[in-house]
């Protein structure tokens, strides 16, 4: 298991969400103004990359839309991946961070597909060794050839996806709210 480190980051995660977002496709609003909504992490069974999902409310934009954004944070560049490089920035324990998006991480992809198959266990983002109460997984079955489809923003369903995870989270009223956040593609 992970051990989560209770230190600085700099800089911060949201700041660097708050600088990337905006160049990808599936971001909705313009400058956006982000608050942690929830997420959860998946362990690396290396122990190398760090694998978190966080859920971030956008309160700029009228509309309070919640993105999803796997990301990792990785202790050297991964090779092959500068675009999706979301920044770098350094950790109190840890030192240097490249921190990218874990959709396209071969990691994070495994361990999600593992998550979706029922091999991998929700971590809470903040406590080691800590399931994740806010995540519910319908788990597909393992011998389903399938990919990891990765909802940007979570659906409120997974309609006909043989496997899911569904968030919980705290929307930018304080109310609760869920969605679909990873699926089963099936090829």
């Amino acid at each position: 298991m992970a051990v989560v480190h209770h230190t600085t980051l700099e800089p911060g995660k949201l700041e660097l969400l708050t600088a990337w977002l905006p160049t990808r496709e599936w971001f909705t609003g313009t400058t956006p103004h982000l608050h942690k909504a929830g997420g959860f992490r998946l362990d690396d069974p290396d122990g190398e990359v760090g694998i978190e999902h966080m859920l971030v409310v956008d309160t700029a934009d009228p509309r309070h839309p919640v993105y999803h954004v796997p990301m990792t944070y990785r202790g050297a560049p991964l090779p092959g991946a500068e675009a999706a490089l979301i920044g770098t920035s350094e950790h109190g324990v840890l030192g240097t961070r490249w921190i990218y998006d874990a959709a396209h991480d071969p990691v994070a992809l495994a361990q999600m597909a593992a998550l979706l198959a029922g091999r991998a266990v929700a971590q809470d983002q903040n406590r080691s060794d800590a399931p994740a109460d806010t995540v519910e997984v319908s788990a597909a079955d393992p011998e389903t050839p399938n990919a990891v489809r990765v909802n940007r923003i979570p659906s409120p369903s997974a309609a006909s996806a043989p496997g899911w995870a569904r968030v919980s989270w705290t929307d930018a009223e304080g109310a609760p709210a869920a969605g679909v956040v990873l699926e089963v593609a099936v090829n």
